[in-house]
């Protein structure tokens, strides 16, 4: 059974700090591709963030420059450091894992619950 715990979110002042994590069980983590996605009132679920098992990564073009995705196999867990927040990344973020990566990028068929992340005016 494969299980993805997310965690760090929480409500922080725009220009503010956060880092999410999401550990990993009952995959093979070191050869699986893994991702953040986030989920605002009312929109659509949308990709931002991805890392291959070489540790490739790709973010989409809003969080660029202000978040970082990163792996640590020996923990089977991946991290969301966002710095500079902004109101308009407030969303329920989830840890998305089996990706399949190409020319485009398609989420994998495991999610986490989600952790909210909250980003004041």
């Amino acid at each position: 059974q494969v299980l993805l715990v997310e965690s760090g979110g929480g409500l922080v002042q725009s220009g503010g700090s956060l880092r999410l994590s999401c550990v990993a069980s009952g995959i093979a983590f070191t050869n699986t591709h893994m991702g953040w996605y986030r989920q605002a009132p009312g929109k659509q679920r949308e990709f931002v963030a991805s890392i291959t098992t070489t540790s490739r990564v790709q973010h989409t073009d809003t969080v660029k420059g202000r978040f970082s995705i990163s792996r640590d196999n020996a923990k089977n867990t991946i991290y969301l450091q966002m710095n500079n927040l902004k109101p308009e990344d407030t969303a329920v973020y989830y840890c998305n894992a089996d990706l399949r990566i190409g020319t485009l990028t398609f989420p994998g068929d495991y999610w986490g619950q989600g952790t909210q992340v909250t980003v004041s005016s």
